[in-house]
């Protein structure tokens, strides 16, 4: 198999040939049939690419080719946005009655859809502690019929065993799906160790450039021709330009990702032991409690971080005012590094217990881009230096009051 640059160069050149070397943008809702059977074969041919955009479009199957090879997966499929991706597999995949396996730390729109949406259906969930296989055995039932995980998870970066969860998930004869936007298939291959879906927030780092919404789906073709049927009545379909866009910013993932790599990894190491700082949530961290887990799994740890203030919110706050390079941003994956307070942003997907239950109110989700490390460390020093200074002024101001 050629390498990851070869392949995010070249994977699509024969989706639609032709003696452009940069891929036209297919601008168009709808595609003219020589005749009548074409026109019929066009109306139920899964995930095309010249029929009507709803139902595929060049620019999609050129972004779908990339990704399919980089997961190394059968087939891909692109929608409107990486939430779009979850609920269009989910809905596709269970019904009423069923019941659904999920994280109990995962992003906030994931939980979202796990306890406030597939309920209103008629579906049941439960999330577990991705950090205990077992638990995942513990919580099957006759009606499971699908397992969700991600990993690293957003935004502790706890790792799930994706081996122990297929392993299990094909035992019982339910399929499982999984979250691979923190790592990206550069990091990390779910399908790899046996995972049957694997989806992406492609805004994040496919994309790598903070101009586009897209989520993709990658697995095997006749499971995605299911998602795909149910995508064509959701109607989460991402436009040609967007696609294009997408497909771009993948030609450069392989170049990207080892400075968002190389950045995290030292974000990480210049915060763990930071006074003003409780905890790093990074598993490229030696210290990080399944490190030895997610070494075996990813060939790289990501870009992203949690970091955890021992005085809370006011601490948190007061270190994102005090950046100058990472912006306070809901978004990651990009160029440029961004910042969250994850408690604030998941405020309109979760409520306040769920929120409770799963981020901690002093964390920071840290986002590395691909700026010179040395400033980024120098950047997040200061701000934490300026977090503790201001505290340790503050007790004593309080100590003298006494």
């Amino acid at each position: 198999m050629p390498g990851s640059s070869t392949v995010t160069v070249h994977a699509d050149r024969e989706v639609l040939p032709n003696r452009a070397v940069a891929p036209p943008i297919y601008q168009t809702a709808a595609f003219s049939a020589p005749d009548g059977e074409t026109f019929a074969r066009g109306a139920v041919e899964p995930r095309g690419k010249d029929f009507y955009t709803r139902f595929g479009n060049p620019n999609h199957a050129q972004v779908a080719a990339v990704v399919a090879e980089l997961e190394g997966t059968e087939a891909a499929m692109v929608t409107a946005s990486g939430m779009a991706a979850l609920t269009t597999a989910v809905l596709a995949l269970v019904s009423a009655g069923d019941h659904v396996i999920g994280q109990r730390s995962t992003y906030g729109g994931t939980a979202s859809v796990l306890l406030n949406l597939l309920p209103r259906f008629g579906v049941a969930t439960t999330l577990v502690d991705q950090t205990d296989p077992e638990a995942f055995a513990k919580a099957l039932t006759p009606q499971t019929r699908l397992i969700l995980v991600e990993t690293p998870s957003n935004p502790l970066l706890q790792i799930t065993d994706l081996r122990a969860v297929s392993d299990l998930a094909r035992a019982h004869g339910v399929p499982t799906m999984a979250d691979n936007t923190f790592a990206t298939p550069l990091n990390q291959r779910p399908a790899d160790f046996g995972i049957d879906l694997v989806w992406h927030s492609a805004t994040k780092y496919l994309n790598g450039h903070t101009d586009v919404s897209a989520g993709v789906l990658a697995g095997p073709a006749e499971l995605l021709d299911k998602v795909w049927d149910t995508g064509l009545l959701t109607g989460a379909v991402l436009g040609p330009f967007d696609a294009w866009l997408l497909l771009r910013g993948m030609r450069t993932l392989p170049l990207r990702m080892p400075r968002h790599n190389a950045n995290g990894q030292a974000l990480a190491e210049a915060l763990h032991a930071h006074p003003a700082v409780s905890r790093v949530h990074y598993p490229g961290l030696a210290s990080h409690p399944q490190h030895r887990l997610a070494a075996e799994q990813m060939s790289g740890f990501g870009g992203v971080l949690g970091v955890e203030f021992t005085d809370g919110y006011e601490a948190a706050d007061a270190f994102l005012g005090r950046l100058r390079y990472a912006r306070r941003s809901a978004s990651l994956g990009g160029v440029e590094s961004l910042a969250v307070h994850p408690a604030s942003m998941w405020r309109g997907m979760l409520d306040d217990e769920q929120i409770a239950a799963s981020v901690p109110p002093g964390l920071v989700r840290l986002a590395a881009g691909t700026e010179d490390t040395a400033d980024l460390v120098a950047d997040v020093v200061a701000a934490a230096d300026a977090v503790g200074a201001a505290v340790g002024a503050a007790v004593g101001a309080a100590t003298v009051g006494d």
